[in-house]
């Protein structure tokens, strides 16, 4: 499929880079960043023969001439070079569709994706299929770009991504045999324009699905019901009549099959996770007491309401993953203490009104980031007090003065870390050395 072609990569990172490494041998590659590469980056493209561009104008890139342009996914879909793309009607994909075109005929596929909860749940089915002897490649939004492990991949595999948005977004051939949809509430609304767009783009985790697939959706969240009520998938649902959590036990078609207190990972989002993994697993032979005993082990995913120590009777909690107000909210749910509560990050026209009915436990609020201000105010209006801090060093200064012994330091930003970290992982992990 991709061979004597015009190819233009936009971006450079891991995923364009694993893109180019690819397309090389047969093709007429170009790769542009906004920046200049590593020398490492640079003497690979070379040595592939890739003509490099480093332009902040790729907007004049954009021609004709390219038979297909790769697109990093982080390149919104309202920007101007989409725009032109669209209207030039040049095939634009990105690198996990051109990875798809390369994988082995009849491999077993298991996709999630969600708004929240994608990682824990991706992190269950790959640790419990492993613990039952499977070959699980896991890749997508968590590890390495699918172009990088493709040589990895046998018929024989099972390959197991995480799939964000952003990546569904530019599906176009790519098709799973298990897609997960763990829930949906407003996010990226910045990259997709609206959130009807973005519950589309989440759709297409179900592209080209036959009876002969398998769709696990959360029957509680009514968007994720509302959005696949058309698909053709087998349906299989969870927090439905079915599959449920009552009692603290967890049901799997209508039998008991796992007493919650004696899992590791507490809160009824974990649970749900849970219950999404396990339903994947029943599509696998599996034992079911090697499968409690994991759970009864299972630490959680760090940067996920991750506990981190307690210090002067005070326990502190890393839940840097949360980019949206209904992460922040989930987090809100877990504890019944005074919580001192940070919030903030990378202006989305995030909502955090959301949390209106969950704030009860909240003490003080700690706003940082761009949004320090709407926080801020947001914090007032509610009568909760407030401090602008403006960075996460400002914010653990100021708790050291106004946390006591028996309260909770809550992470929990509900935005983006983009604005001052090139990650998220990067912000829970200055959090943990600041403690």
């Amino acid at each position: 499929m991709y061979e004597n072609k015009k190819i233009l990569i936009l971006g450079a990172a891991r995923s364009g880079i694993a893109a180019a490494k690819v397309l090389a041998k047969n093709n007429d590659v170009t790769i542009s960043d906004l920046k200049p590469l590593s020398k490492e980056n640079t003497d690979l493209l070379n040595s592939l023969n890739i003509k490099i561009i480093i332009t902040e104008n790729q907007l004049d890139l954009i021609s004709n001439e390219y038979d297909v342009i790769i697109k990093n996914p982080a390149i919104m879909s309202t920007s101007k070079v989409m725009q032109k793309i669209k209207e030039l009607k040049i095939k634009c994909i990105n690198e996990m569709e051109l990875a798809y075109h390369y994988l082995p005929q009849d491999l077993k596929i298991i996709g999630v994706t969600g708004s929240n909860g994608k990682t824990t749940t991706v992190t269950l089915i790959n640790e419990l299929l492993k613990l039952h002897g499977y070959k699980v490649i896991l890749g997508g939004n968590i590890g390495y770009p699918l172009c990088d492990i493709l040589d990895s991949i046998t018929r024989d595999s099972i390959l197991l991504l995480e799939i964000s948005d952003h990546q569904l977004y530019d599906f176009i051939d790519f098709k799973t045999n298990i897609s997960v949809l763990t829930n949906l509430c407003p996010t990226h609304l910045d990259y997709h324009g609206n959130y009807e767009n973005y519950k589309l783009a989440k759709k297409n985790i179900f592209n080209h699905h036959t009876k002969e697939d398998i769709a696990i959706i959360n029957k509680g969240n009514a968007d994720s019901l509302e959005l696949t009520k058309d698909i053709k998938s087998t349906k299989i649902y969870f927090n439905d009549e079915h599959n449920y959590i009552k009692d603290n036990y967890l049901y799997i078609n209508n039998e008991q099959f796992l007493d919650l207190t004696k899992v590791k990972i507490k809160g009824k989002h974990n649970y749900e996770n849970i219950l999404a993994a396990l339903l994947v697993l029943k599509q696998f032979s599996i034992d079911k007491e090697k499968v409690i005993k994991f759970l009864s082990e299972f630490n959680g995913v760090e940067h996920r309401i991750e506990y981190v120590k307690t210090k002067d009777g005070v326990e502190y909690y890393n839940d840097s993953k949360s980019t949206n107000p209904t992460s922040t909210i989930t987090a809100l749910k877990t504890f019944n203490k005074p919580i001192h509560l940070i919030l903030g990050g990378l202006n989305r026209n995030q909502d955090f009104n959301e949390l209106n009915d969950y704030i009860k436990d909240v003490k003080v609020i700690y706003a940082i980031g761009e949004v320090t201000q709407i926080v801020y105010k947001y914090a007032i209006d509610r009568k909760i007090k407030c401090y602008k801090c403006h960075t996460l060093k400002n914010a653990m200064d100021k708790i050291k003065d106004e946390v006591k012994s028996g309260e909770i330091v809550l992470l929990s930003p509900g935005s983006s870390s983009q604005d001052q970290y090139q990650k998220f992982e990067d912000r829970g992990q200055e959090f943990k050395n600041l403690i």
